[in-house]
């Protein structure tokens, strides 16, 4: 990470870089990329929200996270309410931080960039606590979510159109180093 530069990303000037390097990284077509494009610049008009990026010497951007104070009114919050209120972390929607979306260029995966841009970002959270959403398989962005202290509070949790389940996870602020 010694040529990585993590700080402050004016995202809605950079969504479409973002969303390539996201691309990338998840999997997304090029319908999928116009539809969270549309979805990540009304994101971004949300009170608290902020972005951080990861970028090269060159200026390149290479990662990216984004997040917001969660709002229960949010389609985010109204999928994942009835899963949490099962598992009786309903109370996880109040307070919290939400990591949105957190993406590392493949070329550059295994830096601890990821690491470095969800720390960064929850250190400057005001809220007590985080919560995020991951597809529910042992992957290496789980097992470095659960490093940082996040545990599972609902699973399995299917969002429409997606075509996988997913987890919604939950860690105390700050994160674990």
């Amino acid at each position: 990470m010694d040529d990585i530069v993590v700080g402050p990303l004016d995202l809605a000037a950079r969504v479409d870089e973002a969303l390539q390097v996201q691309a990338l990284a998840f999997g997304l077509t090029a319908e999928e990329i116009g539809v969270r494009r549309h979805i990540v610049l009304r994101h971004l008009a949300c009170p608290g929200a902020r972005a951080l990026g990861a970028t090269t010497p060159t200026g390149r951007l290479v990662g990216f996270v984004y997040g917001m104070p969660n709002d229960r009114r949010h389609w985010w919050s109204t999928v994942v309410e009835p899963y949490l209120r099962a598992t009786g972390c309903e109370e996880w929607l109040d307070d919290s931080f939400v990591i949105t979306e957190l993406h590392v260029h493949p070329a550059f995966q295994k830096r601890r960039i990821g690491r470095t841009l969800i720390t960064a970002i929850t250190a400057g959270a005001s809220e007590p606590r985080s919560i995020l959403s991951a597809i529910d398989v042992e992957s290496p962005a789980r097992a470095l979510y659960r490093k940082l202290g996040y545990r599972d509070l609902a699973r399995p949790v299917h969002f429409p159109s997606a075509p996988s389940p997913y987890v919604v996870m939950g860690a105390e602020l700050p994160l674990l180093d």
